[in-house]
């Protein structure tokens, strides 16, 4: 049954109004219906009320004690093949339906939007390396680091090409919306076994020192780093489409500020969320331009 259909169908009892069905109706911030759908109720579960105080805590100390392991041997257990094996094998067998299948559309939409600012600054040629998951077979691939490793490239060679041909990022009055898909994303069915209980944000937690533990303490500073990023898309986005109504929707702010490797977990929900919130408002522009021409 399509995650919808839990909210769609659930009750409003106005003496005990339920939190999640309040921000699923709300259609103040885009997102699409199925995703937001699937992730409210991800939210809703008890593994995230229980056990997410409990282990986000023990993560952070992790992530200390790593950080001080890495200091000393900072090539030891270092295998990005290692990382997501040991990432695949976990969320696999442990993260829910609900979360891989949020975590497979970040990957599917960020290469979409990094591929519409490109096709939107005419002028620039920027090679890209699109991700576009629909099983979890790929993340055995370094799916992971290439992501980040994408969002670096493509800032750098994009501002490369700005810099070097003096161009300047403005707003087209046409945009180009071929990178960005309108239809359902072709995710296959997810893992659903009993062990599959882990929601999006304590998987993240539990797998953030692992993550560390498999990466040098550069690439994983890199890695969290790449997060502030999200500024920066977002400014080149609403740079292109001339608004800017919705940046304040995002929370991982100036890149120039680097911040603490502990928050890194629920800075990556924020990350999704921004990603997600960002390809919904670009559909909605490419439905309205569509019915305008």
């Amino acid at each position: 049954m399509s995650e919808t259909h839990y909210f769609e169908n659930m009750a409003h009892d106005k003496n005990d109004p339920n939190p999640f069905l309040a921000v699923y109706l709300d259609q103040s911030i885009p997102f699409n219906a199925e995703a937001k759908a699937a992730y409210l109720k991800d939210c809703s579960s008890k593994t995230r009320q229980f056990l997410l105080p409990l282990m986000r805590p023990l993560a952070r100390l992790m992530i200390i004690l790593l950080q001080i392991y890495k200091s000393i041997v900072p090539k030891a257990f270092t295998s990005s093949k290692a990382l997501h094996r040991v990432l695949h094998w976990g969320m696999k067998t442990f993260v829910s339906p609900s979360a891989n299948y949020m975590i497979l559309r970040h990957f599917y939409l960020g290469s979409e939007i990094l591929q519409f600012i490109r096709d939107n600054v005419p002028g620039v040629q920027v090679t890209m390396n699109p991700l576009k998951p629909t099983n979890l077979e790929p993340v055995k691939d370094d799916l992971f680091l290439i992501h980040d490793l994408n969002l670096y490239n493509f800032v750098i060679n994009l501002n490369s090409e700005l810099r070097s041909k003096n161009i300047e990022v403005t707003k087209q009055d046409i945009l180009n919306f071929d990178a960005i898909t309108s239809t359902p994303i072709p995710i296959e069915p997810m893992p659903n076994r009993w062990t599959n209980f882990l929601d999006l944000t304590t998987a993240i937690e539990c797998f953030t020192p692992i993550y560390q533990l498999f990466l040098t303490d550069n690439d994983f500073w890199r890695a969290t780093n790449s997060l502030q990023l999200d500024e920066t898309i977002g400014i080149l986005a609403s740079k292109v489409i001339g608004s800017n109504d919705r940046l304040a929707l995002i929370n991982n702010k100036h890149p120039m500020v680097p911040l603490s490797t502990l928050g890194a977990g629920f800075r990556l929900v924020l990350h999704g969320l921004a990603t997600e919130q960002l390809h919904a408002l670009l559909i909605e522009l490419k439905h309205k331009q569509m019915k305008a021409v």
